[in-house]
This record gives C-alpha cells, sequence and structure tokens, in this order.
C-alpha cells in the first residue's frame, strides 16, 4: 500500500472552488507603488485575496511598464508583478487627485508606498498625515536605506543593495570577482519581508484596534539574506570568500559533468556519500580512508571531485539521475530557464498558467509557490491597463456617480496627458 494515499492533497492555486474565501477576503490595499519590491510585496497580497487598488500616474503608470521585453505594448516586467490588481490613474500633483487618494484610503486597511524619501510627506500621504484620518490603517514604507537617518535620502536598487551587503562578495568563484545574482533577489526578499509583516501587523490590529507604520529596506534584507555567512563573521571577525559551486562544510558537493549535460550533487553527510559511490559502483570507496568522513573528504577534496567527475563522465545525464533518485542522492539536472519551466517538476503543481489579457488575448503567469487546504489563493486576473479601473473604482467604493468623474476628469485629477510619476 501507498503510504503516501492518505496524505491531503492540494489542488493547484487556479482550481479555486467558485465562490470560496480567500486568506484575505475582505482585506482592500491602497498601493503607491512601482518597479519590483513594492508591486511584488502586493502582488502577494493580491494573490492572497485582497483587493489591491494600484494608484498610477495618470497617462503614464508605473515606469515598470515600459520595460523590456515588451510584447504588444506591454511590459513583461510588469505583467509579472500586478496581477490581480485594479489600477487607478491620478494625478497626486492636483489637490483633487490627492484628495481622491486620501479618500480610498479612508476605505483601506492597508497602505504600501516606495517611492523615494520624502515623496509621500510632499503629497501629504505620508504615515503622519494618512494615520489622522485613518488611526487604524497599516501603512509600510519600504525604500533602500531607511526613512531616517544618514542615508535616507540616498537612492539605491538591488544590484546595489547586493554590493553593499556583501552579498555579491559571496556569489560567483573564488578566483573572480564577486557577481550579483541575477535576478532581482533583494527586491523580491523585501517584498515577501514586507507581505510578511503587513500580515502580522493586520494580526495585531485585530487584537487591539490600533495600525501603524511599517519599515522594510533593501539592505537591512540583503544583510539578512547573506545566511549564515553573517554570523560566521560576528563569530570569528573573518570574511568569508566565494567557493563558486562547491561548499566549504561538505563534500562532494557541487556542479559536475555528465556525458551529455551538468548536474549538481548534495551530499551532506556519511550516509548520502555510501549512497553515491553504491550508484557510482564505488561502494569501497565509502570505506576509504581519505573519504570515509565527512572531515577526510574535506581534506581530500580535489582527488575525490576529480575521481566522481571521471566516473560521472561514462554515462548520460538522466542515467545517472535516475539511479540516484531511486537510491535517495540529492541531485539534479543543472537547467536553463526555459528547461525548468518545462520540466515535470515545475508543470505537476499547476504553477504555470494562461490567464485572458484584454489586448493581448492570453498571457503566461507563474503562481505562487502556495497552496491552502481551505481559504485558496485568488484566480489569477492578468496586470491592468493604466487606469482601466478608475472610474469602476472610485463609483464601486467611493460613491463617485457619472458627474463627479466628469469634473475630476475636467480637473486634471484623472487626466490623460503624460506625467511622470512623483
Amino acid at each position: 500500500m501507498d503510504q503516501r494515499s492518505d496524505r491531503p492533497h492540494l489542488p493547484p492555486p487556479r482550481q479555486r472552488p467558485e465562490g470560496a474565501q480567500t486568506p484575505l477576503t475582505d482585506i482592500r490595499v491602497v498601493d503607491f507603488t512601482h518597479f519590483i519590491a513594492g508591486p511584488y510585496c502586493t502582488m502577494i497580497l493580491a494573490d492572497f485575496g485582497a483587493e489591491v487598488i494600484k494608484i498610477e500616474s495618470a497617462g503614464e503608470g508605473d515606469a515598470f511598464r515600459q520595460y523590456p521585453p515588451i510584447v504588444g505594448g506591454e511590459g513583461a516586467p510588469y505583467l509579472w508583478t500586478n496581477r490581480n490588481k485594479a489600477s487607478v490613474a491620478l494625478d497626486l500633483k492636483t489637490a483633487a487627485g490627492r484628495d481622491v487618494a486620501l479618500a480610498l484610503i479612508e476605505k483601506a486597511d492597508v497602505v504600501v508606498e516606495n517611492f523615494s524619501t520624502g515623496v509621500m510627506e510632499r503629497l501629504g500621504l505620508d504615515y503622519a498625515a494618512v494615520s489622522r484620518r485613518k488611526p487604524d490603517v497599516v501603512y509600510c514604507s519600504i525604500s533602500a536605506y531607511g526613512r531616517s537617518g544618514s542615508y535616507a535620502e540616498r537612492i539605491g536598487f538591488d544590484p546595489i543593495a547586493q554590493a553593499e551587503s556583501g552579498f555579491m562578495s559571496m556569489n560567483g568563484f573564488p578566483d573572480q570577482e564577486g557577481v550579483r545574482a541575477g535576478p532581482s533577489i533583494m527586491d523580491m526578499s523585501t517584498a515577501m519581508m514586507s507581505a510578511n509583516a503587513i500580515l502580522a501587523a493586520l494580526m495585531a490590529r485585530q487584537r487591539t484596534g490600533k495600525g501603524q507604520l511599517i519599515e522594510t529596506t533593501l539592505i537591512e534584507t540583503a544583510v539578512n539574506m547573506l545566511g549564515n555567512f553573517h554570523m560566521a563573521y560576528l563569530m570569528t571577525g573573518t570574511s568569508p570568500t566565494r567557493f563558486g559551486n562547491t561548499q566549504t562544510t561538505a563534500c562532494p558537493v557541487g556542479a559536475f559533468e555528465t556525458m551529455d549535460g551538468p548536474i549538481y550533487l548534495a551530499c551532506a553527510n556519511d550516509r548520502t556519500f555510501r549512497r553515491l559511490m553504491t550508484v557510482l559502483d564505488r561502494a569501497d570507496l565509502a570505506d576509504h580512508p581519505d573519504y570515509a568522513t565527512s572531515r577526510d573528504r574535506r581534506d581530500n577534496r580535489q582527488p575525490l571531485l576529480a575521481l566522481i567527475t571521471a566516473l560521472l563522465r561514462a554515462d548520460k545525464r538522466e542515467t545517472w539521475l535516475a539511479r540516484m533518485h531511486a537510491a535517495g542522492v540529492p541531485a539534479g539536472a543543472i537547467r536553463t530557464v526555459g528547461e525548468a519551466l518545462d520540466s515535470s517538476e515545475v508543470r505537476q503543481h499547476g504553477l504555470l498558467s494562461s490567464i485572458a489579457h484584454p489586448t493581448l488575448g492570453s498571457v503566461p503567469n507563474v503562481g505562487l509557490p502556495i497552496r491552502f487546504s481551505e481559504t485558496p489563493i485568488a484566480a489569477p486576473v492578468a496586470a491592468p491597463l493604466l487606469g482601466a479601473q478608475t472610474r469602476d473604482v472610485l463609483a464601486r467604493v467611493l460613491g463617485y456617480d457619472a458627474a463627479r468623474i466628469g469634473a475630476l476628469t475636467q480637473a486634471g485629477a484623472l487626466g490623460t496627458a503624460a506625467k511622470k510619476t512623483p
């Protein structure tokens, strides 16, 4: 009998039952964010079912809309970070535009912003101003270096945070300069930290009835993303150095070539090393005095790695991986992005889907790697066209009639002329 047969099976996110409540049903977020860290944070909240109203500058919108690759006039990066949101186009330089923004905030639970320091204050939309009108608001401010202190005015982005935090110094090979990680992992990590903090603040508000200000920064997140390496320095006073695809604490760990493609092995203890040697038909090496213990293998790293490389080159990648997986050896193919997205390991979970888009017909979608048994996440809706929901949101949330919306348009608060984000 399959011992796993009684385990609960959670359906892919897109199979959410009709009418089912989401984790954040009835939570409303007003979103003053752009680029990655802020929008990815609010996208998580939107996927969890919050109503996210994205405030964009009238005419131009989030600058990420124009980042390549652009297909049919839509920037793929914008489509990635802005699904499940409503776009309201406002000119926040006008008093009428700011009044609309404040009215929306009064109807919301959460505000998120990641403008440069000082912008929200100049607009009268900072936490101090907002909390006077909405005391129970949860207000999250995302920045590179914080909103106070010596570096509050400094502009910073993901790769700079990677560089300044020491993360870049740990990434790459020991005989080369440190390199940045390709994906914007500090932006995304800051977004996840921010989303967690917002959820915690909402839980606190249930107990106290009070809102609060949350601040998260790229630089602090990047330091946290050093993992055990920051503790290594703090405990010893010595900065760790790059070690490429290997690992200093265990062996064999690293990338290896086979007959037709690379694989990655991670044998972190004696047990998995013994299994690997059995797969490679060299079980005798598991008891060899040079390799019997983890310390032995670290001390004799180079000859061991050369030996394993020679053995693996004798057969094809999929053959080795099938044998390793059957034996319980942690190993995987080193894939391109396309190979990874097409793999059965990714496809079987329903992470990828296609969703309708108003001008492109449909767009691909990569969902959150999270499934709930009782409150499934929201079914994905494509990122909105600029200002597409302005009239609907103002009518539905604020109760504005057509005449009032028309007057706001005439006043330039909902203007159509291209304007830069403040």
